[in-house]
Parts: C-alpha cells; sequence; structure tokens
C-alpha cells in the first residue's frame, strides 16, 4: 500500500487519498486532474473505486505466489470481470480518458495497473488482448501512451516487469506451472 509523508510527519496512505490531498494542495499548480462536472467527477470516483476495491485487492494473481491455484484463478477472473465494469464507466463521458477529454485522478490510479494487465495476461495467462472486449478501454490507454507523463509511468513499470521477467519470476513463483492446469479458467 502506498503512504504519502506530508512535510511535518501526516501519513496518508491509500492512492486515492494521496491524489486528493495533492489536487487540494497544488489547486492552482498545473492541470486539476478533477474533472469539471458532477457527472465526470462521478465517473472519475466510480472509476478509482472499482479499481482500489476490486481489481488492486485481485492484482496481486497475475505476479505473486506461491499462492494457492484456485485463488489465482479467482483474481484472475475478478480482474476480467472488473476490466468489463470500467469499460462500461469509459462509455459514460466522452473523450479518450476515463472521466472525459482531460486526464483525471482516475486515470493516474488506474495506468499502472493497466500496464501490468497489458503486459502480463497476454503473455502468461493466454488472453488474446488485454482489450479485446474493452475498446473504450483501448482507446484511453492508447491516449495514455501518447502522454509525456504517463508514458515515463508506463517506461518505468514496464521496465521493472521486463526484468522480473528475465529473472524468471513468473516461473519461480508458480505462475507458468498454475496455467498449465487447464481445470481453471485463465484467458478471458
Amino acid at each position: 500500500m502506498p503512504t504519502f509523508v506530508v512535510a511535518g510527519g501526516l501519513k496518508l496512505p491509500e492512492s486515492e487519498v494521496i491524489a486528493q490531498y495533492l489536487c487540494d494542495k497544488y489547486a492552482t499548480s498545473g492541470p486539476s486532474l478533477t474533472p469539471d462536472t458532477a457527472e465526470a467527477r462521478a465517473c472519475c470516483n466510480l472509476a478509482t473505486r472499482v479499481h482500489d476495491v476490486y481489481i488492486a485487492t485481485a492484482q496481486g494473481a497475475m505476479y505473486r505466489g506461491p499462492m494457492d491455484r484456485g485463488a489465482r484463478a479467482n483474481g484472475i477472473a475478478e480482474i476480467a470481470k472488473q476490466i468489463a465494469v470500467l469499460e462500461e464507466i469509459a462509455t459514460r463521458t466522452p473523450g479518450p480518458f476515463i472521466a472525459g477529454t482531460e486526464k483525471s485522478t482516475a486515470d493516474a490510479a488506474l495506468f499502472p495497473t493497466f500496464i501490468f494487465i497489458e503486459f502480463l495476461l497476454p503473455k502468461y495467462f493466454g488472453w488474446q488482448d488485454a482489450f479485446a472486449k474493452a475498446t473504450n478501454l483501448k482507446t484511453w490507454y492508447a491516449a495514455m501512451l501518447a502522454d509525456a507523463d504517463a508514458k515515463a509511468t508506463y517506461d518505468e513499470v514496464r521496465g521493472g516487469l521486463e526484468a522480473w521477467e528475465s529473472a524468471g519470476r513468473f516461473q519461480k513463483v508458480g505462475i507458468v506451472d498454475d496455467v498449465a492446469d487447464a481445470s481453471y479458467t485463465w484467458a478471458y
């Protein structure tokens, strides 16, 4: 869990709390990351909530281990389910980003996780494409990759995943053996 330590020692855990603090603290500097309308803000908050409550708690199934094979399969199924939920949320406001035409805190929360999803699910879990059933999220991901700040995040996270792969992490933690067990569903 991330924790942000504010000058003076106040410790703030949780991504959304940290993001809201930074948006409040630096409201007069740079982009606001807060959508302009109440509807877009609600979509932003909903997408972040879905990420933090449902995807973040399941995403370890993509890379942690060793773990119970059934638990891993359930985690992958939950990620697939929540991608569908986020796909629907992304249709509620026009624009390439999760909550409209400008980046928001939802984009900042979801993007690092989706780097894991885009890299790991096709390569290790047999998905044809992480966005095969999520065309709005595919458009969003491309828009994020076109953004210089997001691209820097992508390069850092992707580099870490490639280093894990080079070190044999996915074999060592049991993912390769788990996915070879066809009695579970891995690809969605």
